[in-house]
């Protein structure tokens, strides 16, 4: 897969929009390839730097090429709007009039919640897929 990355990036060298890069996960990059989730080599994500997702395509500079020219540039966000959906553009507004402090705590109380609360309503479905409740509410 070598070859073909190293071909994508030197095809998107020049980009204004998108950058085609690749990390040393087992030197200077460990920090960041931690921080995305990077367990196995190689992997390839795509994205939002803030919001990375798995790349699962082909890994041939063919398959590479198409899915970069894609689904790499600007993307519905802040800067861009013009690209986002109505819905998605109502969410970015209201967040904008809010403080980032309290962005932070909102994102605390979400993270909050699915590392607290999710795996506890995960063992109730499970229970109740076993037939052992009613999933009724009290």
């Amino acid at each position: 897969m070598k070859p073909a990355w190293d071909q994508l990036m030197a095809e998107f060298k020049d980009s204004p929009t998108s950058l085609v890069a690749d990390v040393d996960c087992t030197t200077e990059g460990k920090d960041l390839c931690e921080t995305h989730g990077v367990q196995g080599f190689p992997t390839i994500k795509y994205g939002d730097p803030a919001d990375l997702k798995d790349y699962s395509g082909g890994r041939d500079f063919e398959s590479l090429k198409a899915f970069a020219s894609e689904h790499l540039g600007p993307q519905c966000g802040p800067e861009h709007m013009d690209l986002c959906d109505d819905k998605t553009k109502a969410k970015i507004e209201g967040y904008l009039k809010m403080s980032a402090e309290r962005l932070e705590g909102k994102i605390r109380n979400a993270k909050k919640l699915l590392e607290e609360e999710a795996p506890v309503m995960k063992k109730v479905i499970g229970y109740l897929k076993k037939g052992k409740g009613t999933g009724q509410e009290l």
